[in-house]
């Protein structure tokens, strides 16, 4: 277990803020939900009496967490499967609505990035994270609103994105999808409007979850001192975010940002790599 992940049974037991059965009869469909934030929104989600589908690129994860959901009595559907092919994201929203009966709220987590200067990208690098952070939601958002408009019913989408308006040194290439992301997503919750959806974004700061582990030793000692609390955040306060916002307290909020950084954006700075001895100089 990584130093910078809670436990399934942390996450299975520690006190709910939400009042229980909130998502009773709903069902929730979260992406990437084989680890850290997306394993604990979903275990939220469960916990709260969500029918909960769950998809993942590893198989093995995915399954576990899934077990343990239904160890909590939540019914679960668990299907291995990337978000950058268009054909499976329809072939999961198909899975999910027969095997529970409809979907109520995607949650679109699943993403992913590796720290390297800018300036060596290499096209292939760059465009893996574009195609997962930006295409695939894009998939997943499209194929949501579909299925709601074709049903003649309504839906929430809440996507997981970062904080980017300072820029994100060391992961540009993510920062560029996250911005799109959040673009579309306000553009489209006008589009939607009619159609009864509603589109949001949560956007963490430094949050402890196995992801931290890919960054070097000196970002991960430095990240703590950017925000204002001094501290990583919790995975707990990134899923309270989503259930804010995909449940009935979210109801007259549509193309918003929610962001839960400790303050980073007014106040730190983020580098992801090792920060150069430029900015450290006093002129």
């Amino acid at each position: 277990m990584s130093q910078f992940s809670r436990t399934d049974d942390e996450l299975a037991t520690a006190p709910l803020t939400f009042r229980d059965g909130l998502f009773a009869g709903q069902v929730a469909l979260v992406s990437g939900a084989g680890r850290g934030l997306g394993k604990a929104i979903a275990f939220q989600l469960a916990r709260l009496g969500a029918k909960v589908a769950l998809c993942g690129r590893n198989e093995a994860r995915l399954e576990a967490t899934a077990e343990k959901l239904r160890a909590l009595g939540a019914e679960v559907l668990a299907r291995p499967m990337s978000i950058r092919d268009p054909d499976a994201v329809a072939r999961l929203y198909d899975d999910a609505w027969d095997k529970l009966g409809s979907l109520d709220l995607v949650v679109n987590n699943a993403g992913g990035q590796f720290p390297q200067a800018a300036i060596d990208f290499s096209p292939k690098g760059f465009n893996a994270v574009i195609d997962t952070n930006l295409n695939g939601t894009w998939y997943m958002m499209q194929q949501a609103a579909r299925r709601w408009r074709d049903a003649g019913r309504g839906g929430a989408i809440v996507n997981i994105v970062a904080v980017v308006s300072r820029g994100m040194p060391g992961v540009a290439h993510s920062c560029a999808a996250r911005a799109g992301v959040i673009y579309l997503s306000k553009s489209v919750a006008i589009e939607w409007a009619p159609l009864g959806i509603r589109v949001n974004c949560v956007a963490p700061g430094i949050i402890a979850t196995e992801g931290m582990e890919v960054y070097p030793d000196e970002a991960r000692r430095a990240l703590p001192g950017t925000n204002l609390m001094k501290r990583f955040g919790d995975v707990r306060d990134v899923a309270d975010a989503v259930c804010y916002l995909g449940g009935p307290s979210g109801s007259f909020m549509t193309g918003e940002v929610v962001t839960v950084d400790g303050g980073n954006q007014i106040w730190g700075d983020q580098w992801t790599i090792p920060r150069p001895a430029w900015f450290a100089e006093q002129p």
